[in-house]
């Protein structure tokens, strides 16, 4: 049996922060000395400052990279060229649509494949929420709200935990109030690295950047606890 592995950013990585960290921890995941790892930017429209972000970035470490758009699709087997890699990382944008276009393509059901065949799965921001019952998120003009995900976890999450303002009070009124599961959270510069579906270690690129578990202990009161993070640097 191998490992089922999602590794998932709040925050940072090479479209955040200079720091390599994040991103050398998700190719050491694969456990190959060159892994194949393929970016999905569909959330961001396939934004192509972003996708020469995560080129320039990863020409620097010992992969081989990749993209694959729905927009211009290269292939007509997107199933055979998930399966083909050893690591697929999604980026931020809007969660709502990349769903969708997800879903239309059946790309979901190619990505849980992978995911069950042991490539290394995750991403930042849309890319952390999605594989969760349930993400805040702001794909939707207006204040934040609760998006049904994959599934794939279960409970709830929230990127950009210290990065934005918004974030902390809405996930804990979210929380609180029952609109949300029990969630956690991540701070730009932290991630969460489950194995089969149970949080292996908190990771984070700079010693102040946290993961944290929001629990409703009861209605309108929310517990927040810090995990104990694990600094590769």
């Amino acid at each position: 049996m191998v490992a089922r592995q999602l590794i998932v950013l709040g925050g940072g990585g090479f479209s955040m922060e200079n720091s390599p960290l994040l991103d050398r921890y998700f190719l050491a995941a694969t456990a190959k000395e060159r892994p194949k790892i393929c970016f999905v930017a569909t959330a961001s429209g396939d934004a192509a400052d972003y996708q020469l972000k995560f080129f320039r970035a990863h020409a620097a470490y010992p992969c081989q990279a990749s993209q694959l758009s729905l927009f211009r699709p290269h292939t007509a087997d997107l199933r055979s060229f998930v399966l083909e890699q050893d690591a697929i990382f999604v980026g931020g944008g809007n969660t709502r649509s990349m769903l969708a276009l997800w879903r239309e393509w059946q790309l979901d059901q190619h990505l849980r494949e992978a995911y069950e065949a042991g490539v290394v799965i995750g991403g930042i921001s849309a890319g952390m929420i999605c594989w969760f019952d349930v993400g805040l998120t702001d794909s939707i003009p207006g204040p934040l709200t609760a998006l049904p995900g994959l599934g794939w976890l279960p409970g709830g999450a929230c990127p950009h935990y210290d990065g934005e303002t918004a974030r902390r009070p809405g996930l804990h009124a979210m929380v609180g109030s029952g609109a949300m599961p029990d969630s956690w959270a991540a701070d730009d510069g932290a991630a969460l690295h489950f194995i089969d579906e149970q949080l292996h270690r908190a990771v984070c690129s700079r010693p102040d950047a946290k993961a944290w578990r929001i629990t409703r202990s009861e209605p309108g009161l929310v517990c927040e606890k810090a995990m104990t993070m694990h600094y590769p640097g």
